[in-house]
């Protein structure tokens, strides 16, 4: 009775977890995410699967459903996600999708139909206790994939260490939880473990679970703390414009990092006591996405909240906005103006604006960027409050 009561808590917790991550997915859609989630509802499903075979001794049916949902899609699934979450190139990722697809169809096909050899108890049944050799080859194949695939974007983002250690590092943790789920799905599909088969499977959903919450909560920015009085142009604006020193509201950091070493060195350090003018350094960019049938309201909701993170966090980011096209509902414009050169590259790999691109890519059927250099200018005073009245 202990495996009876074991396995339904085990079912009842691993459903909780897989609805928890549907509602976290609804709120920020990806196909990562998608894939992670689709991966925990598997093995959820071969979970419940799993208790009338500890009720009443596993059969041909409930044992299937088990390998295929614990077996094949659940690691198959991780996998997937790990390469759609750490890879950048669309190559790569459109590649892997065809792997998936061939993974998925063959295995579950052999899976299913392929004859059953044994006896069944109402522990954990293995996967060779059953199946031949074709259904194990193609476990065997469903495995591999997904052990090399984890590896392989842990080898990726550990690549980034150097140049951006505190968002790689957040990118290894999430794709190390995948490794794991996938490592602990693989052992019980192979060896079953009886009791500890089942611990083993809610630690695969925990697992899954931490990985998909910390793929949708990058880090913060380092100068958080030091920015947060910025919240965006116009309140900018607004308060050089009350009279009041900001500097008594809230205290800043005395150090700096080296981006704005460099850019006070470049802006002050002139020996020359009076210059001659030289042209503005303001960098522009207008983006033009066009998105696939459908993706709008998707693809605005990821906008919304990569502009108010900018707005919070990049006060080098003068002017941030994206419009709708009123006669091209397919179609989204993105105005950026930069102080400088150096102001675009910091956005460029802020945290934010990295899974923004992640975020996005799914939405998205093409891309055109056009590059502006600013020979003049009119603006009124309230520009800025009237494009961001937060």
């Amino acid at each position: 009775m202990v495996e009876v009561g074991l396995a339904f808590v085990c079912a009842l917790v691993a459903w909780s977890a897989t609805a928890a991550l549907a509602a976290r997915c609804h709120r920020n859609p990806s196909l990562h995410a998608w894939a992670w989630t689709g991966s925990a509802l598997a093995v959820t499903i071969a979970l419940s699967a799993a208790f009338p075979g500890a009720l009443l001794d596993f059969s041909e049916v409930t044992f299937r459903i088990f390998q295929i949902g614990v077996g094949l899609l659940g690691p198959l699934l991780l996998g997937w996600g790990a390469v759609e979450y750490a890879i950048g190139s669309a190559r790569a990722r459109f590649g892997v999708r065809l792997v998936v697809t061939t993974l998925t169809i063959v295995p579950l096909v052999i899976l299913i139909l392929d004859r059953l050899r044994g006896r069944y108890d109402n522990g954990y049944p293995a996967a060779s206790d059953h199946y031949d050799v074709i259904p194990m080859t193609a476990l065997a194949l469903v495995h591999g994939f997904a052990l090399i695939a984890v590896l392989t974007c842990a080898i990726v983002v550990a690549r980034d260490l150097r140049d951006r250690p505190r968002a790689a590092r957040h990118r290894l943790s999430v794709v190390g939880l995948a490794g794991a789920a996938v490592l602990l799905e693989v052992l019980v599909s192979r060896f079953g473990l009886d009791i500890l088969g089942q611990l083993l499977l809610v630690g695969a959903v925990a697992c899954v679970w931490g990985t998909l919450t910390r793929a949708v909560s990058p880090p913060r920015d380092r100068n958080h703390g030091r920015r947060r009085g910025r919240r965006s142009a116009g309140s900018r604006a607004a308060r050089e414009d009350d009279g009041f020193d900001d500097e008594e509201d809230e205290p800043f950091d005395t150090e700096e990092d080296d981006v704005r070493r460099k850019r006070r060195g470049a802006d002050y350090d002139d020996p020359e006591p009076a210059p001659p003018p030289r042209p503005s350094r303001l960098r522009g960019i207008i983006t033009i996405y066009t998105l696939a049938e459908g993706h709008g309201d998707a693809f605005d909701d990821c906008a919304d909240e990569v502009v108010e993170e900018v707005a919070r966090h990049e006060p080098d980011t003068l002017l941030f906005a994206c419009h709708t096209v009123p006669s091209a509902s397919s179609q989204r414009i993105v105005y950026a103006i930069y102080r400088d050169q150096l102001a675009y590259e910091e956005h460029e790999q802020q945290p934010h604006v990295l899974e923004f691109e992640r975020r996005r890519a799914p939405h998205v059927v093409a891309t055109n960027v056009i590059e502006l250099a600013l020979s003049g200018a009119s603006a009124a005073d309230n520009l800025a409050g009237m494009l961001m009245p937060r």
